[in-house]
């Protein structure tokens, strides 16, 4: 029975030129992982001419760190000087038309997914599974179902990523999440995971975290918080803390950049969907998307009234549409 590994390789083999390997703009944990993965099996599978690009910049300290420990193959998309129209590209972790993923010369030709399934990709192979609580677990599942024993250095990649992206197995994850943990853990190396967690965040972090802090404020369940020019993974990981205090259930984290408005958004109530709540907020003004229990969005600068407090405006969507769940 073909695989999905096999459906891909069948169509990546008649590639005209390069394959790049395309995470979403500002890679995490699971991202980096899973691209690592991917780019070892299609390696493995006799894809040659391959690489990883992504746009933006890998700013937290523990995506950095795992580039450096699993030694991994990734380059800005400004310096990959042989990137153009001929070549294809696999989204990973990411689906085209995402706010968080540029638009690169390639032509995209798959994906492969676990975020809310958008029908507009164009791809030619689509492997986009919402259920799943990481990417790093369908990766994982590929290297077994096809009976392909991953690496040290990949397994423990793929181990942290699911580790991150489902907060230790305690948000939104399914059963092949655990299955895949479990199966990776034996072929990991736990000292690097450990290092890995000494190095979440880096003293620069710190000093936004603290003032980010100062702005919290709550209603009820709901927790607000802004940050000042956050990259995407800060804004995530100050959501998660947020959402972590006594009473709050649902976060909302923003960051007002010269684009627009960068909005994450968690929760940790059944009543309330993180991406249900993301779509409220950017309803006619930008996008947005995510799981039910985390989601994010963006409000590109274009479409915020002037004189306008984009507070004021984010605060009355939420408080809104947290009551008309009552």
């Amino acid at each position: 029975m073909e695989t999905k590994l096999d459906q891909l390789i069948n169509l990546l083999k008649d590639a005209p030129d390069e394959v790049f390997i395309q995470p979403h703009n500002v890679p995490d944990p699971d991202a980096i992982a899973s691209s690592l993965a991917l780019y070892y099996l299609l390696s493995f599978r006799g894809i040659k001419k391959l690489g990883i690009v992504y746009d933006q910049e890998i700013e937290k300290a523990n995506s950095l760190r795992m580039v450096e420990l699993f030694d991994v193959p990734i380059i800005r998309a400004k310096d990959a000087l042989t990137l153009g129209t001929e070549d294809w590209a696999v989204l990973v972790d990411v689906q085209k038309g995402n706010s968080n993923v540029t638009d690169l010369p390639t032509d995209e030709v798959a994906v492969i997914d676990h975020h809310e399934y958008r029908s507009d990709s164009g791809c030619r192979f689509e492997d986009v599974r919402p259920d799943v609580g990481s990417c790093s677990a369908i990766m994982a599942d590929y290297f077994f179902e096809n009976k392909i024993e991953p690496p040290r250095n990949v397994a423990t990649a793929l181990l942290y990523g699911i580790y991150m992206d489902t907060d230790d197995l305690t948000r939104g994850s399914s059963s092949l999440d655990i299955d895949m943990f479990y199966r990776l853990y034996p072929l990991s190396d736990i000292s690097l995971i450990v290092e890995l967690r000494g190095n979440e965040i880096s003293v620069e972090d710190l000093g936004l975290y603290a003032e980010a802090f100062k702005t919290v404020e709550i209603y009820d369940e709901l927790g607000f918080l802004r940050l000042e020019s956050a990259n995407d993974s800060l804004l995530g990981a100050a959501g998660d803390i947020v959402v972590s205090v006594s009473g709050v259930n649902i976060a909302i984290a923003y960051a007002c950049r010269p684009t627009g408005v960068k909005i994450s958004a968690r929760s940790v109530t059944p009543k309330a969907h993180a991406n249900e709540l993301v779509r409220c907020l950017v309803e006619g003004v930008g996008t947005g998307g995510g799981h039910d229990h985390m989601a994010g969005g963006f409000i590109p600068v274009n479409n915020l009234r002037p004189l306008r407090s984009i507070d004021t405006f984010l605060k009355h969507r939420a408080i809104s549409w947290y009551e008309s769940l009552a």
